[in-house]
C-alpha cells in the first residue's frame, strides 16, 4: 500500500494544556481510521494539524506530493447569497457531473429532498451538514478528515454514509484514506478497521489499535487490566517498604538511604489517574401504574412561514400510544416526522390538536432536550452551584453524597467543578444537564439525542446508568449503538402520522425506508408514462389488459410452500451465525492483545453480519408473501 502522509514526533500545547506530545503517525492507501478520546482531548486538533490547517509546536507532518485533502469540520457554513448548487459543486456546469453514476448516487442518498436552487441560508441544521458531506463526496480527494460527520444526520443518513464509505474504501484496489472523529460506535464498527485513542490524560499521546470499535474495546480493556495487575505488584512493594520504614527502634532518627529511595521510585512510578467517569443510580420516586397513555391524539402544525396557502402539516393522526412502568422504548424516524414533537406532547409541554394525553398521579417526568443554550440563563453560575441549586445532597446507592461529591462522580475534577458554566465544553454542559435531571429523581425520562457532544467514554457511562434505570424511558436518537444497548423496543415515525412497533428493530426500519422510497420512485415512474399507456389499453382499464386494476393476485399454494421453505432455511442460518459470532466474540476476548488476529476475527465478524443482513431481506420478502 502506497503511504500518503506521516506525522513525526508533533506536539502542540495550547495555553497551558499539553494537548499533543511526540505523536508519529502514518496513513497509507485503503486505511479507515477512527478517532476517538474524551471531550477536549484534541482529536478535532489532530486532525487539522494532519489536513495541514493548523501547524505543530514541535515535529512535522509529511504529505505525499499532489495529495489532495478534503475535511469536514463541525462547522457547516455557507456564504451569503450561495445556493445548494453553488456549495456542491462550485461553478461547474451541469453536464459536467449530471452524468456520473457516482454523484448520482450522493445526491440520491443525501440531497434527495433538496432544490439545488434553493439558498443555503434556509437550509436546517441537518440539511447543511448533509449538504457539506455531499460537497466532500461528490469532489476527488486521496484524503478524507472528517469531523463528527454523523451530527445532525438521522438513522437513516448513517446508515447511507456508512454504505458509501465502505463501497469507496472497503473495495480491493481502493486508493485513499479516510480518518473520522465520531461518537457514533456503530459507525466506527460499520466503517473502521483501526483507531486512534487521544488519551487526553495530559501526556499527549495518541494510542493506536487494530480493528473497529469492538475490537478497540476489547484491547484497552486489556490493557487497562494488564495494567490493573502491574499497579497491584506495585502498591504491594509499596506497602512492603513503607511497612520496613515505620519498623524500628523509636530512637532510631534515620534509615537507610536505599530503602527510601525504592519507596520514592514506587511512589513516583504510580501513574496519574484517567479522567473517570462514575454514573451511579440515584433515588428514583414510587412509580404506580399508571404513566403516560396517548389516547386518539392528532397533532396539527400550522403552515410555516405563515402561508395561508399552503396546508397544515399533520404529525399525528388519531394515535394511540400506552407507556408503562418500566417500559424502553428507542424512537426513530424521518426528519420532520415528530419525533421532539412526540416527547414535547409525553413532558406535558405540548397539547395535542385532538385526543387526550392521561397522566399517572406518581409520575415525576425528566425531559433532556437538544437545546443547550437552555444553561446560558445560569452562565454565571459555577458547576457545583448549579448542582446545589438543585439538591444539596442526594441519595447515590444508599448513600448521602454533597454536591460537590456528586460532580466529581460525574466526571467534573475539583477545578472544574468550580468553572462557570459559560466556560464549559459542549460534552460538559451535556453532562451538567443530564446530571440535574438525575438529581430531581425523575421516574420518566425523555431524552432527545442524548449522545450529541459526548465522547464515547461518557456514553458508555451513561448506558451504564441506564441499564439499571428502574423507571420509564423514552429515547430519541439517531445513535442505533445506543438504542440497542438501553432500550428494549423501538418505535417509527415514517411522516404518515401513525407510531409504527418494529419488532425488528432499527434494521426494520430501514428495510421499510427503502421499500417506501422504491415505491415512491415507482409510482414516479408509473405516473410519467400512464397518460400515453391508458389512451392504448383496450377498454379494460389496467396496462396489461387483463382487468386488473389494482389487486394483486393470490399467491399459489406452491409458492406458498415454498416460501415457508426458505423461512426455515434462513432461520436456521441466521441461528448458525449466531453461534459463530459468539465463538468469534469469545477469541477476540481471548487475543485482545494479538493485533493480527483481532483484524482477522473482526474481518469475519464482518463477513458474517453482511450475510446476516442478506437473509434478513430475504425473510422478509418471503414474509410477505405469507402475509
Amino acid at each position: 500500500m502506497a503511504h500518503l502522509l506521516g506525522a513525526d514526533d508533533i506536539r502542540l500545547v495550547v495555553g497551558t494544556r499539553t494537548l499533543l506530545d511526540g505523536v508519529s503517525l502514518g496513513l497509507d492507501d485503503g486505511d479507515r481510521v477512527g478517532v476517538v478520546g474524551p471531550n477536549g482531548a484534541g482529536k478535532s486538533t489532530l486532525l487539522r494539524l494532519l489536513a495541514g490547517t493548523a501547524v505543530p509546536d514541535a515535529g512535522r507532518v509529511t504529505r505525499v506530493g499532489g495529495l489532495r485533502i478534503g475535511m469536514l469540520d463541525q462547522r457547516d457554513e455557507s456564504p451569503e447569497g450561495t445556493t445548494i448548487r453553488d456549495l456542491v459543486h462550485g461553478e461547474s456546469a451541469e453536464h459536467t457531473w449530471a452524468g456520473d453514476a457516482g454523484i448520482r448516487a450522493v445526491h440520491a442518498g443525501l440531497l434527495e429532498d433538496l432544490d439545488l436552487d434553493s439558498p443555503a441560508s434556509t437550509l436546517s441544521g441537518g440539511q447543511r451538514r448533509r449538504v457539506a458531506l455531499a460537497a466532500l463526496l461528490v469532489a476527488e480527494h486521496d484524503v478524507l478528515f472528517l469531523d463528527e460527520p454523523t451530527n445532525h444526520l438521522d438513522v437513516e443518513g448513517v446508515a447511507w454514509l456508512a454504505e458509501h464509505l465502505q463501497a469507496r474504501y472497503a473495495r480491493p484496489g481502493a486508493r485513499g484514506a479516510l480518518v473520522v472523529v465520531t461518537h457514533d460506535r456503530w459507525f466506527l464498527d460499520a466503517v473502521c478497521t483501526r483507531m486512534w485513542e487521544v488519551t487526553g490524560d495530559g501526556s499527549g499521546s495518541v494510542e493506536g489499535y487494530e480493528g473497529g470499535y469492538a475490537a478497540y474495546v476489547l484491547a484497552r480493556a486489556e490493557r487497562a487490566r494488564t495494567a490493573a495487575v502491574t499497579a497491584e505488584k506495585r502498591n504491594n512493594l509499596l506497602r512492603k517498604e513503607l511497612a520496613w520504614l515505620r519498623r524500628g527502634a523509636p530512637a532510631r532518627t534515620s534509615k537507610p538511604k536505599f530503602r527510601l529511595d525504592a519507596a520514592a521510585a514506587l511512589i513516583a512510578d504510580e501513574p496519574n489517574p484517567r479522567d473517570t467517569l462514575e454514573l451511579t443510580r440515584m433515588a428514583t420516586r414510587r412509580l404506580g401504574k399508571d404513566v403516560l397513555d396517548l389516547e386518539g391524539v392528532t397533532v396539527r402544525m400550522p403552515a410555516r412561514d405563515g402561508d395561508a396557502q399552503a396546508a397544515e402539516k399533520v404529525l399525528f393522526d388519531e394515535v394511540t400510544w400506552r407507556l408503562g412502568p418500566g417500559d424502553r422504548y428507542g424512537v426513530v424516524g424521518v426528519n420532520g416526522a415528530g419525533k421532539t414533537t412526540l416527547l414535547r406532547l409525553l413532558a406535558g409541554r405540548l397539547a395535542p390538536t385532538a385526543g387526550t394525553v392521561k397522566r399517572g398521579k406518581t409520575i415525576h417526568v425528566a425531559e433532556l432536550t437538544q437545546d443547550v443554550d437552555e444553561l446560558d440563563e445560569i452562565g454565571g453560575l459555577r458547576v457545583v452551584e448549579v448542582i446545589e441549586q438543585e439538591k444539596r445532597t442526594v441519595a447515590v446507592d444508599g448513600k448521602e453524597l454533597t454536591a460537590a461529591q456528586l460532580v466529581e462522580r460525574l466526571g467534573f475534577t475539583r477545578e472544574r467543578s468550580q468553572t462557570l458554566v459559560r466556560d464549559l465544553s459542549g460534552g460538559e454542559r451535556r453532562r451538567l444537564q443530564l446530571l440535574r435531571l438525575l438529581v430531581g429523581e425523575p421516574n420518566v425520562l425523555l431524552l432527545d439525542e442524548p449522545t450529541n457532544d459526548l465522547d464515547t467514554d461518557t456514553l458508555a457511562a451513561i448506558e451504564d446508568l441506564l441499564d439499571g434505570w428502574p423507571g420509564t424511558l423514552v429515547v430519541v436518537s439517531h445513535d442505533r449503538y445506543l438504542l440497542e444497548r438501553v432500550c428494549d423496543r423501538e418505535v417509527a415515525l415514517l411522516g404518515d402520522g401513525t407510531i409504527r412497533d418494529l419488532p425488528g428493530g432499527v434494521e426494520e426500519y430501514l428495510a421499510l425506508r427503502k421499500a417506501a422510497i422504491a415505491a415512491a420512485s415507482a409510482g414516479t415512474r408509473t405516473g410519467a408514462t400512464s397518460a400515453g399507456a391508458g389512451a392504448t389499453a383496450s377498454g379494460t382499464g389496467s396496462p396489461d389488459g387483463t382487468g386488473n386494476t389494482g389487486a394483486q393476485a393470490a399467491p399459489s399454494g406452491a409458492d406458498v410452500r415454498a416460501a415457508k421453505k426458505e423461512i426455515g432455511r434462513i432461520e436456521r442460518r441466521l441461528s448458525k451465525i449466531a453461534e459463530l459470532e459468539a465463538r468469534l466474540h469469545d477469541k477476540m476476548a481471548a487475543q485482545a492483545t494479538d493485533h493480527a488476529a483481532i483484524l482477522d476475527l473482526d474481518k469475519q465478524l464482518r463477513e458474517l453480519a453482511d450475510e446476516k443482513d442478506t437473509l434478513e431481506a430475504e425473510w422478509m420478502e418471503a414474509a410477505e408473501l405469507l402475509d
